[in-house]
C-alpha cells in the first residue's frame, strides 16, 4: 500500500444506539461527522487568516479574484468525495452488510411470500 492510498477500516460488531429508530442514530452520526468537518475547516480558516496577517497579506481580497486551475478543482472535488465518504459511512457499511447477508434462499423466500399474497 502506497502513502497515497488510503486504507478503508469499518468497525465489526453491532454499532451501539441511541435512539429508537436507526435512521435517527444514522442522522446523529452524519450531523457528528459534518460538525467535526466545520470545526477542522473553521481552525484551519483562522489559522491561515493570522498567518496571512502576520505577513501583510489580504486573504480577503486574494479569494474574490482567485481563478482555480484544473488541477485545483480536481483537488477540491477529490477532498469533497473523501468528506461525503466519511459522511455516509455508515449507511454504506449498513448497506454492505445487507448485501452481504442476502442469500438466493433468502430471496426464493420472499418472492413466494408475494406470490402468495
Amino acid at each position: 500500500m502506497t502513502m497515497t492510498e488510503t486504507m478503508q477500516r469499518s468497525a465489526r460488531g453491532k454499532r451501539p444506539s441511541f435512539y429508537e429508530t436507526p435512521a435517527l442514530d444514522q442522522m446523529m452520526s452524519m450531523i457528528m461527522v459534518l460538525a467535526s468537518e466545520v470545526s477542522v475547516l473553521a481552525d484551519q480558516i483562522d489559522g491561515m487568516q493570522r498567518v496571512a496577517a502576520l505577513n501583510g497579506l489580504d486573504l480577503k481580497g486574494g479569494l474574490e479574484t482567485l481563478d482555480l486551475d484544473q488541477s485545483a478543482l480536481e483537488e477540491r472535488e477529490a477532498r469533497r468525495q473523501a468528506m461525503l465518504g466519511r459522511l455516509f459511512y455508515l449507511m454504506r457499511k449498513e448497506a454492505d452488510e445487507a448485501t452481504a447477508s442476502e442469500t438466493s434462499e433468502g430471496y426464493a423466500k420472499v418472492i413466494a411470500e408475494i406470490a402468495q399474497g
